[in-house]
């Protein structure tokens, strides 16, 4: 006995459970049960690894978000614009009515509420019409639940497949174990696409009625509630599809009534109305709205959050951000439309341009032109591809679709690039502009000169409008913030307060004379000089900044030192410029949106700004997510004061010029419009600043300026650098479109003048001479003997000059003015021209 224990311990487990199971495998109700269990979970195994393994989690719809357009919201809180890919407007399941659920329970899944994610005798009517229809190139009935359309749309894709069907049930299975069956038709009604590019039922219903679910009646529940299963076979645009619509939306009302969720008056009077189809049209916004201002704050949104949904949770085209804006639609068409007829005017009488654009009409005329994105908003104008032509006329084609005949007798304007009749240069497969002539059409020209308007408000910095060129459908390319030019004589308010800030005044003598600069050894020296080889002699700062005298902005410049004066230039945020005297007559390159911000900061005492096209950006849930410092203005919304502080804003920007010498270069530049280079705009009769500018050639005209309140800026010019002709000038050209643009603006707002800031002391001088006057006021007069002069404190005039001397001065001064206008070029009319001589 004490032997055998031994034996029997080293007897290993699988030989003990061999020996306990021989006798039951010789069974044959055991043996058969053995393999039926192996194979069951073999097929177990097979299963999970062909459908079941890989399947996304289920639980993460409970955070799923559908892609939602980004809205941009004007100065005034409205909806203007939006960017979209996909129509889509998100509600609550509580924002549908009951009666639109059952429309869609009736046409997708009428036992949605009884079943667990699968309806099992349709799935297995799906798998028999599968198997009657492999080989016959038919699609079968899908068979699907709403639950599974969902795993679907969701989370798998739309692969037409037996594989697929399976997971999707697998998918749908688990679904109903995580959400609710309210959560699951919320993400279904939300989510389905129903034609005319809208997915989800509220933009469905906007798309195809022009309603809100909430004011559907049941035809156009029932419509909608058909279209989940092909929208294309329902089109109402075509008599086949308008045909079935009616007899699927019927099918789909006699499928409520049978479910006892409509009574028979309501089936009978549901089914005799006609579809009520609206008309398809594109977003419920204006697309024309804005312009180069939308195009330039979606710039910005992607450089902040990115394009597309892989990009991050607030992306552009799916994040559903809420955008506060500036925008300001009255002065933004008031803007586009002052700077579209200016460009109009100054290329008017030299001919047409060329087409627009060109399409290869072998590829179909129609998709083409809807493919090129090219179009035109001015006036009635129209973009149209040119389809054949004969010597009497042309047919042309418009993106609707339409054709009509250009005559030859109506482009008979010369075509400035080859001579002749525009007409005869033209072929097929060009894109041109026309306008209604009648009962006909005729050709317009787009102008070849372009340029770039921005205006801004003073305290803020906010961009309250932006038009980049003539159209944005035409050229995206903004010249308000992307076009680099010369500013001319625009920079020398700039050169001036750099020399304010280095010991000089507005009444300080700079000589306007020959000035000669040794540049170094390899350049030499550089000699300029004025146009006419005059000069006007010894004048005050205030004159040479008026009468825009470029020898005596170089030699302020020279005698500041051009380091301090590129210094002051880059803290303004105009450009980073090297210390050369040609950058005093603006011979750098800036922006518009640049310029008019550093105007902008010396009417708001030099205290920094940063021009905003947007306030604040929110994410879909009202979140407050840029800037990333916003803070609500609490109290700012009271029906009622409280009875505490009032809240104030804070200053935002540092300063970054000295206050003194901002308001000393406003006051100067005042006198720009009120008797020097932008005269045009005295009669407006009210406090205004500015400068004109002109360039070299001259290749750009400019002008910048503004009241306490708002700033704007205009440049001319063409995107390739050549001459606009010898007469065009800042103060003919830009100025006037300055004018026409913020005139009616500025008339809404009260006259409000510049304030000056602490320690400003304002001192009677005598205007040409520089001196302190006692005894005389200044008058109305607009160039009056006498003004009143900023200065900062004990830097005002020690001299005085008497009253009697002051007349006879100015009598003198009125005779040299008088013989300068026997001339046939002015010296002022030169520098104008030559905003940089270098």
């Amino acid at each position: 006995m004490e032997e055998a224990r031994p034996h029997t311990a080293r007897l290993s487990f699988a030989d003990r459970l061999r020996g306990r199971l021989a006798p039951l495998w010789q069974r044959r109700r055991f043996r058969w049960a053995a393999i039926a269990l192996g194979g069951m979970f073999t097929a177990i195994l097979l299963f999970w690894l062909i459908f079941a393994r890989g399947l996304p989690d289920a639980a993460t719809l409970l955070e799923y978000e559908p892609p939602l357009p980004t809205i941009v919201r004007d100065i005034n809180g409205q909806p203007v614009h939006s960017y979209a890919r996909e129509r889509r407007v998100q509600l609550q399941y509580s924002d549908y009515p009951p009666l639109l659920i059952r429309a869609y329970l009736a046409a997708e899944d009428k036992t949605f509420f009884d079943h667990h994610g699968v309806d099992i005798p349709g799935f297995f009517g799906a798998v028999f019409d599968y198997a009657s229809k492999i080989g016959s190139g038919q699609r079968a009935k899908g068979g699907s639940t709403i639950t599974q359309q969902v795993a679907k749309n969701l989370l798998i894709g739309d692969e037409y497949s037996p594989t697929r069907k399976v997971k999707e049930m697998i998918l749908a299975y688990r679904m109903e174990n995580v959400l609710t069956k309210q959560q699951i038709l919320e993400l279904y009604l939300n989510q389905i696409f129903l034609g005319r590019n809208a997915y989800g039922v509220q933009a469905a219903a906007r798309a195809y009625f022009g309603k809100d679910v909430a004011d559907l009646k049941l035809q156009e529940m029932a419509y909608l509630a058909i279209l989940p299963k092909g929208p294309a076979n329902y089109r109402p645009e075509s008599p086949t599809g308008h045909e079935r619509a009616l007899d699927r939306r019927n099918w789909a009302l006699g499928e409520m009534y049978k479910n006892g969720w409509i009574s028979q008056a309501q089936l009978t009077e549901a089914q005799a109305q006609p579809l009520g189809t609206v008309a398809q049209h594109g977003s419920s916004f204006d697309a024309r709205a804005g312009g180069y201002y939308m195009e330039e704050v979606r710039r910005r949104l992607i450089d902040l959050f990115g394009e597309k949904a892989e990009d991050g949770p607030n992306s552009v085209y799916a994040g559903g951000l809420w955008v506060r804006s500036p925008y300001d639609p009255k002065l933004q068409e008031g803007v586009a439309t002052a700077l579209r007829n200016g460009l109009l005017r100054f290329d008017a009488g030299k001919g047409w341009s060329g087409p627009v654009g060109k399409i290869d009409l072998a590829r179909g005329w129609k998709r083409e032109l809807a493919a090129s994105y090219i179009g035109i908003d001015y006036a009635g104008w129209r973009v149209a591809a040119v389809i054949d032509r004969s010597s009497s006329g042309a047919e042309i084609g418009f993106s609707d679709g339409t054709t009509a005949t250009l005559p030859a007798s109506a482009a008979q304007m010369p075509y400035r690039r080859a001579g002749g009749p525009a007409f005869n240069s033209m072929k097929p497969g060009d894109l041109i502009v026309v306008a209604r002539n009648g009962s006909s059409w005729a050709l317009r020209n787009v102008p070849e000169v372009s340029g770039g308007m921005l205006a801004e408000q003073v305290h803020s910095g906010r961009v309250l409008a932006m038009q980049g060129g003539f159209d944005n459908r035409l050229s995206s390319y903004n010249r308000a913030t992307q076009a680099m030019r010369q500013p001319g004589s625009t920079i020398k308010p700039f050169v001036y307060a750099a020399a304010l800030d280095n010991g000089m005044t507005p009444a300080s003598i700079i000589v306007d004379g020959p000035l000669c600069v040794y540049q170094g050894a390899g350049l030499g020296q550089k000699c300029f000089r004025n146009f006419s080889g005059g000069s006007a002699g010894p004048q005050t700062m205030r004159w040479g900044v008026e009468q825009s005298r470029n020898l005596m902005t170089v030699r302020a410049a020279s005698q500041t030192g051009m380091d301090r004066v590129v210094r002051t230039i880059k803290a303004m945020g105009i450009g980073d410029y090297q210390p050369y005297l040609s950058f005093a007559l603006g011979a750098g390159e800036t922006t518009v949106e640049r310029m008019v911000n550093a105007y902008a900061m010396l009417a708001n005492h030099g205290r920094q700004l940063s021009p905003k096209v947007m306030d604040y950006v929110q994410d879909r849930r009202g979140k407050v997510i840029w800037p990333l410092r916003w803070r609500a203005c609490d109290g700012c919304n009271m029906a009622n004061w409280d009875g505490k502080p009032m809240p104030r804003f804070g200053f935002e920007g540092r300063q970054v010029m000295n206050p003194m010498t901002a308001y000393q270069v406003v006051h100067i530049t005042e006198g720009v419009i009120q008797r020097g280079t932008a005269t045009v705009l005295a009669d407006l009769k009210r406090p205004l600043f500015g400068k004109t500018g002109t360039t070299n050639g001259p290749t750009n005209v400019w002008f910048v300026g503004g009241s306490p309140d708002i700033v704007a800026g205009v440049y001319i010019g063409y995107d390739q650098p050549r001459s606009l002709g010898g007469w065009a000038q800042g103060g003919r050209v830009a100025a006037p479109i300055w004018k026409a643009a913020m005139a009616p603006v500025l008339e809404t707002m009260p006259k409000t003048p510049f304030v000056a800031p602490a320690g400003i002391r304002m001192v009677t001088i005598d205007r040409r001479s520089g001196k302190r006057v006692y005894g005389v006021w200044p008058t109305d007069d607009p160039k009056p003997a006498v003004i009143w002069e900023a200065f900062k404190p004990e830097s005002e005039p020690r001299r005085s000059i008497r009253k009697e001397e002051v007349a006879a001065q100015e009598q003198a001064a009125q005779r040299r003015e008088a013989r300068a206008q026997t001339r046939q070029r002015t010296d002022s009319d030169f520098l104008q021209e030559q905003g940089g001589i270098y």
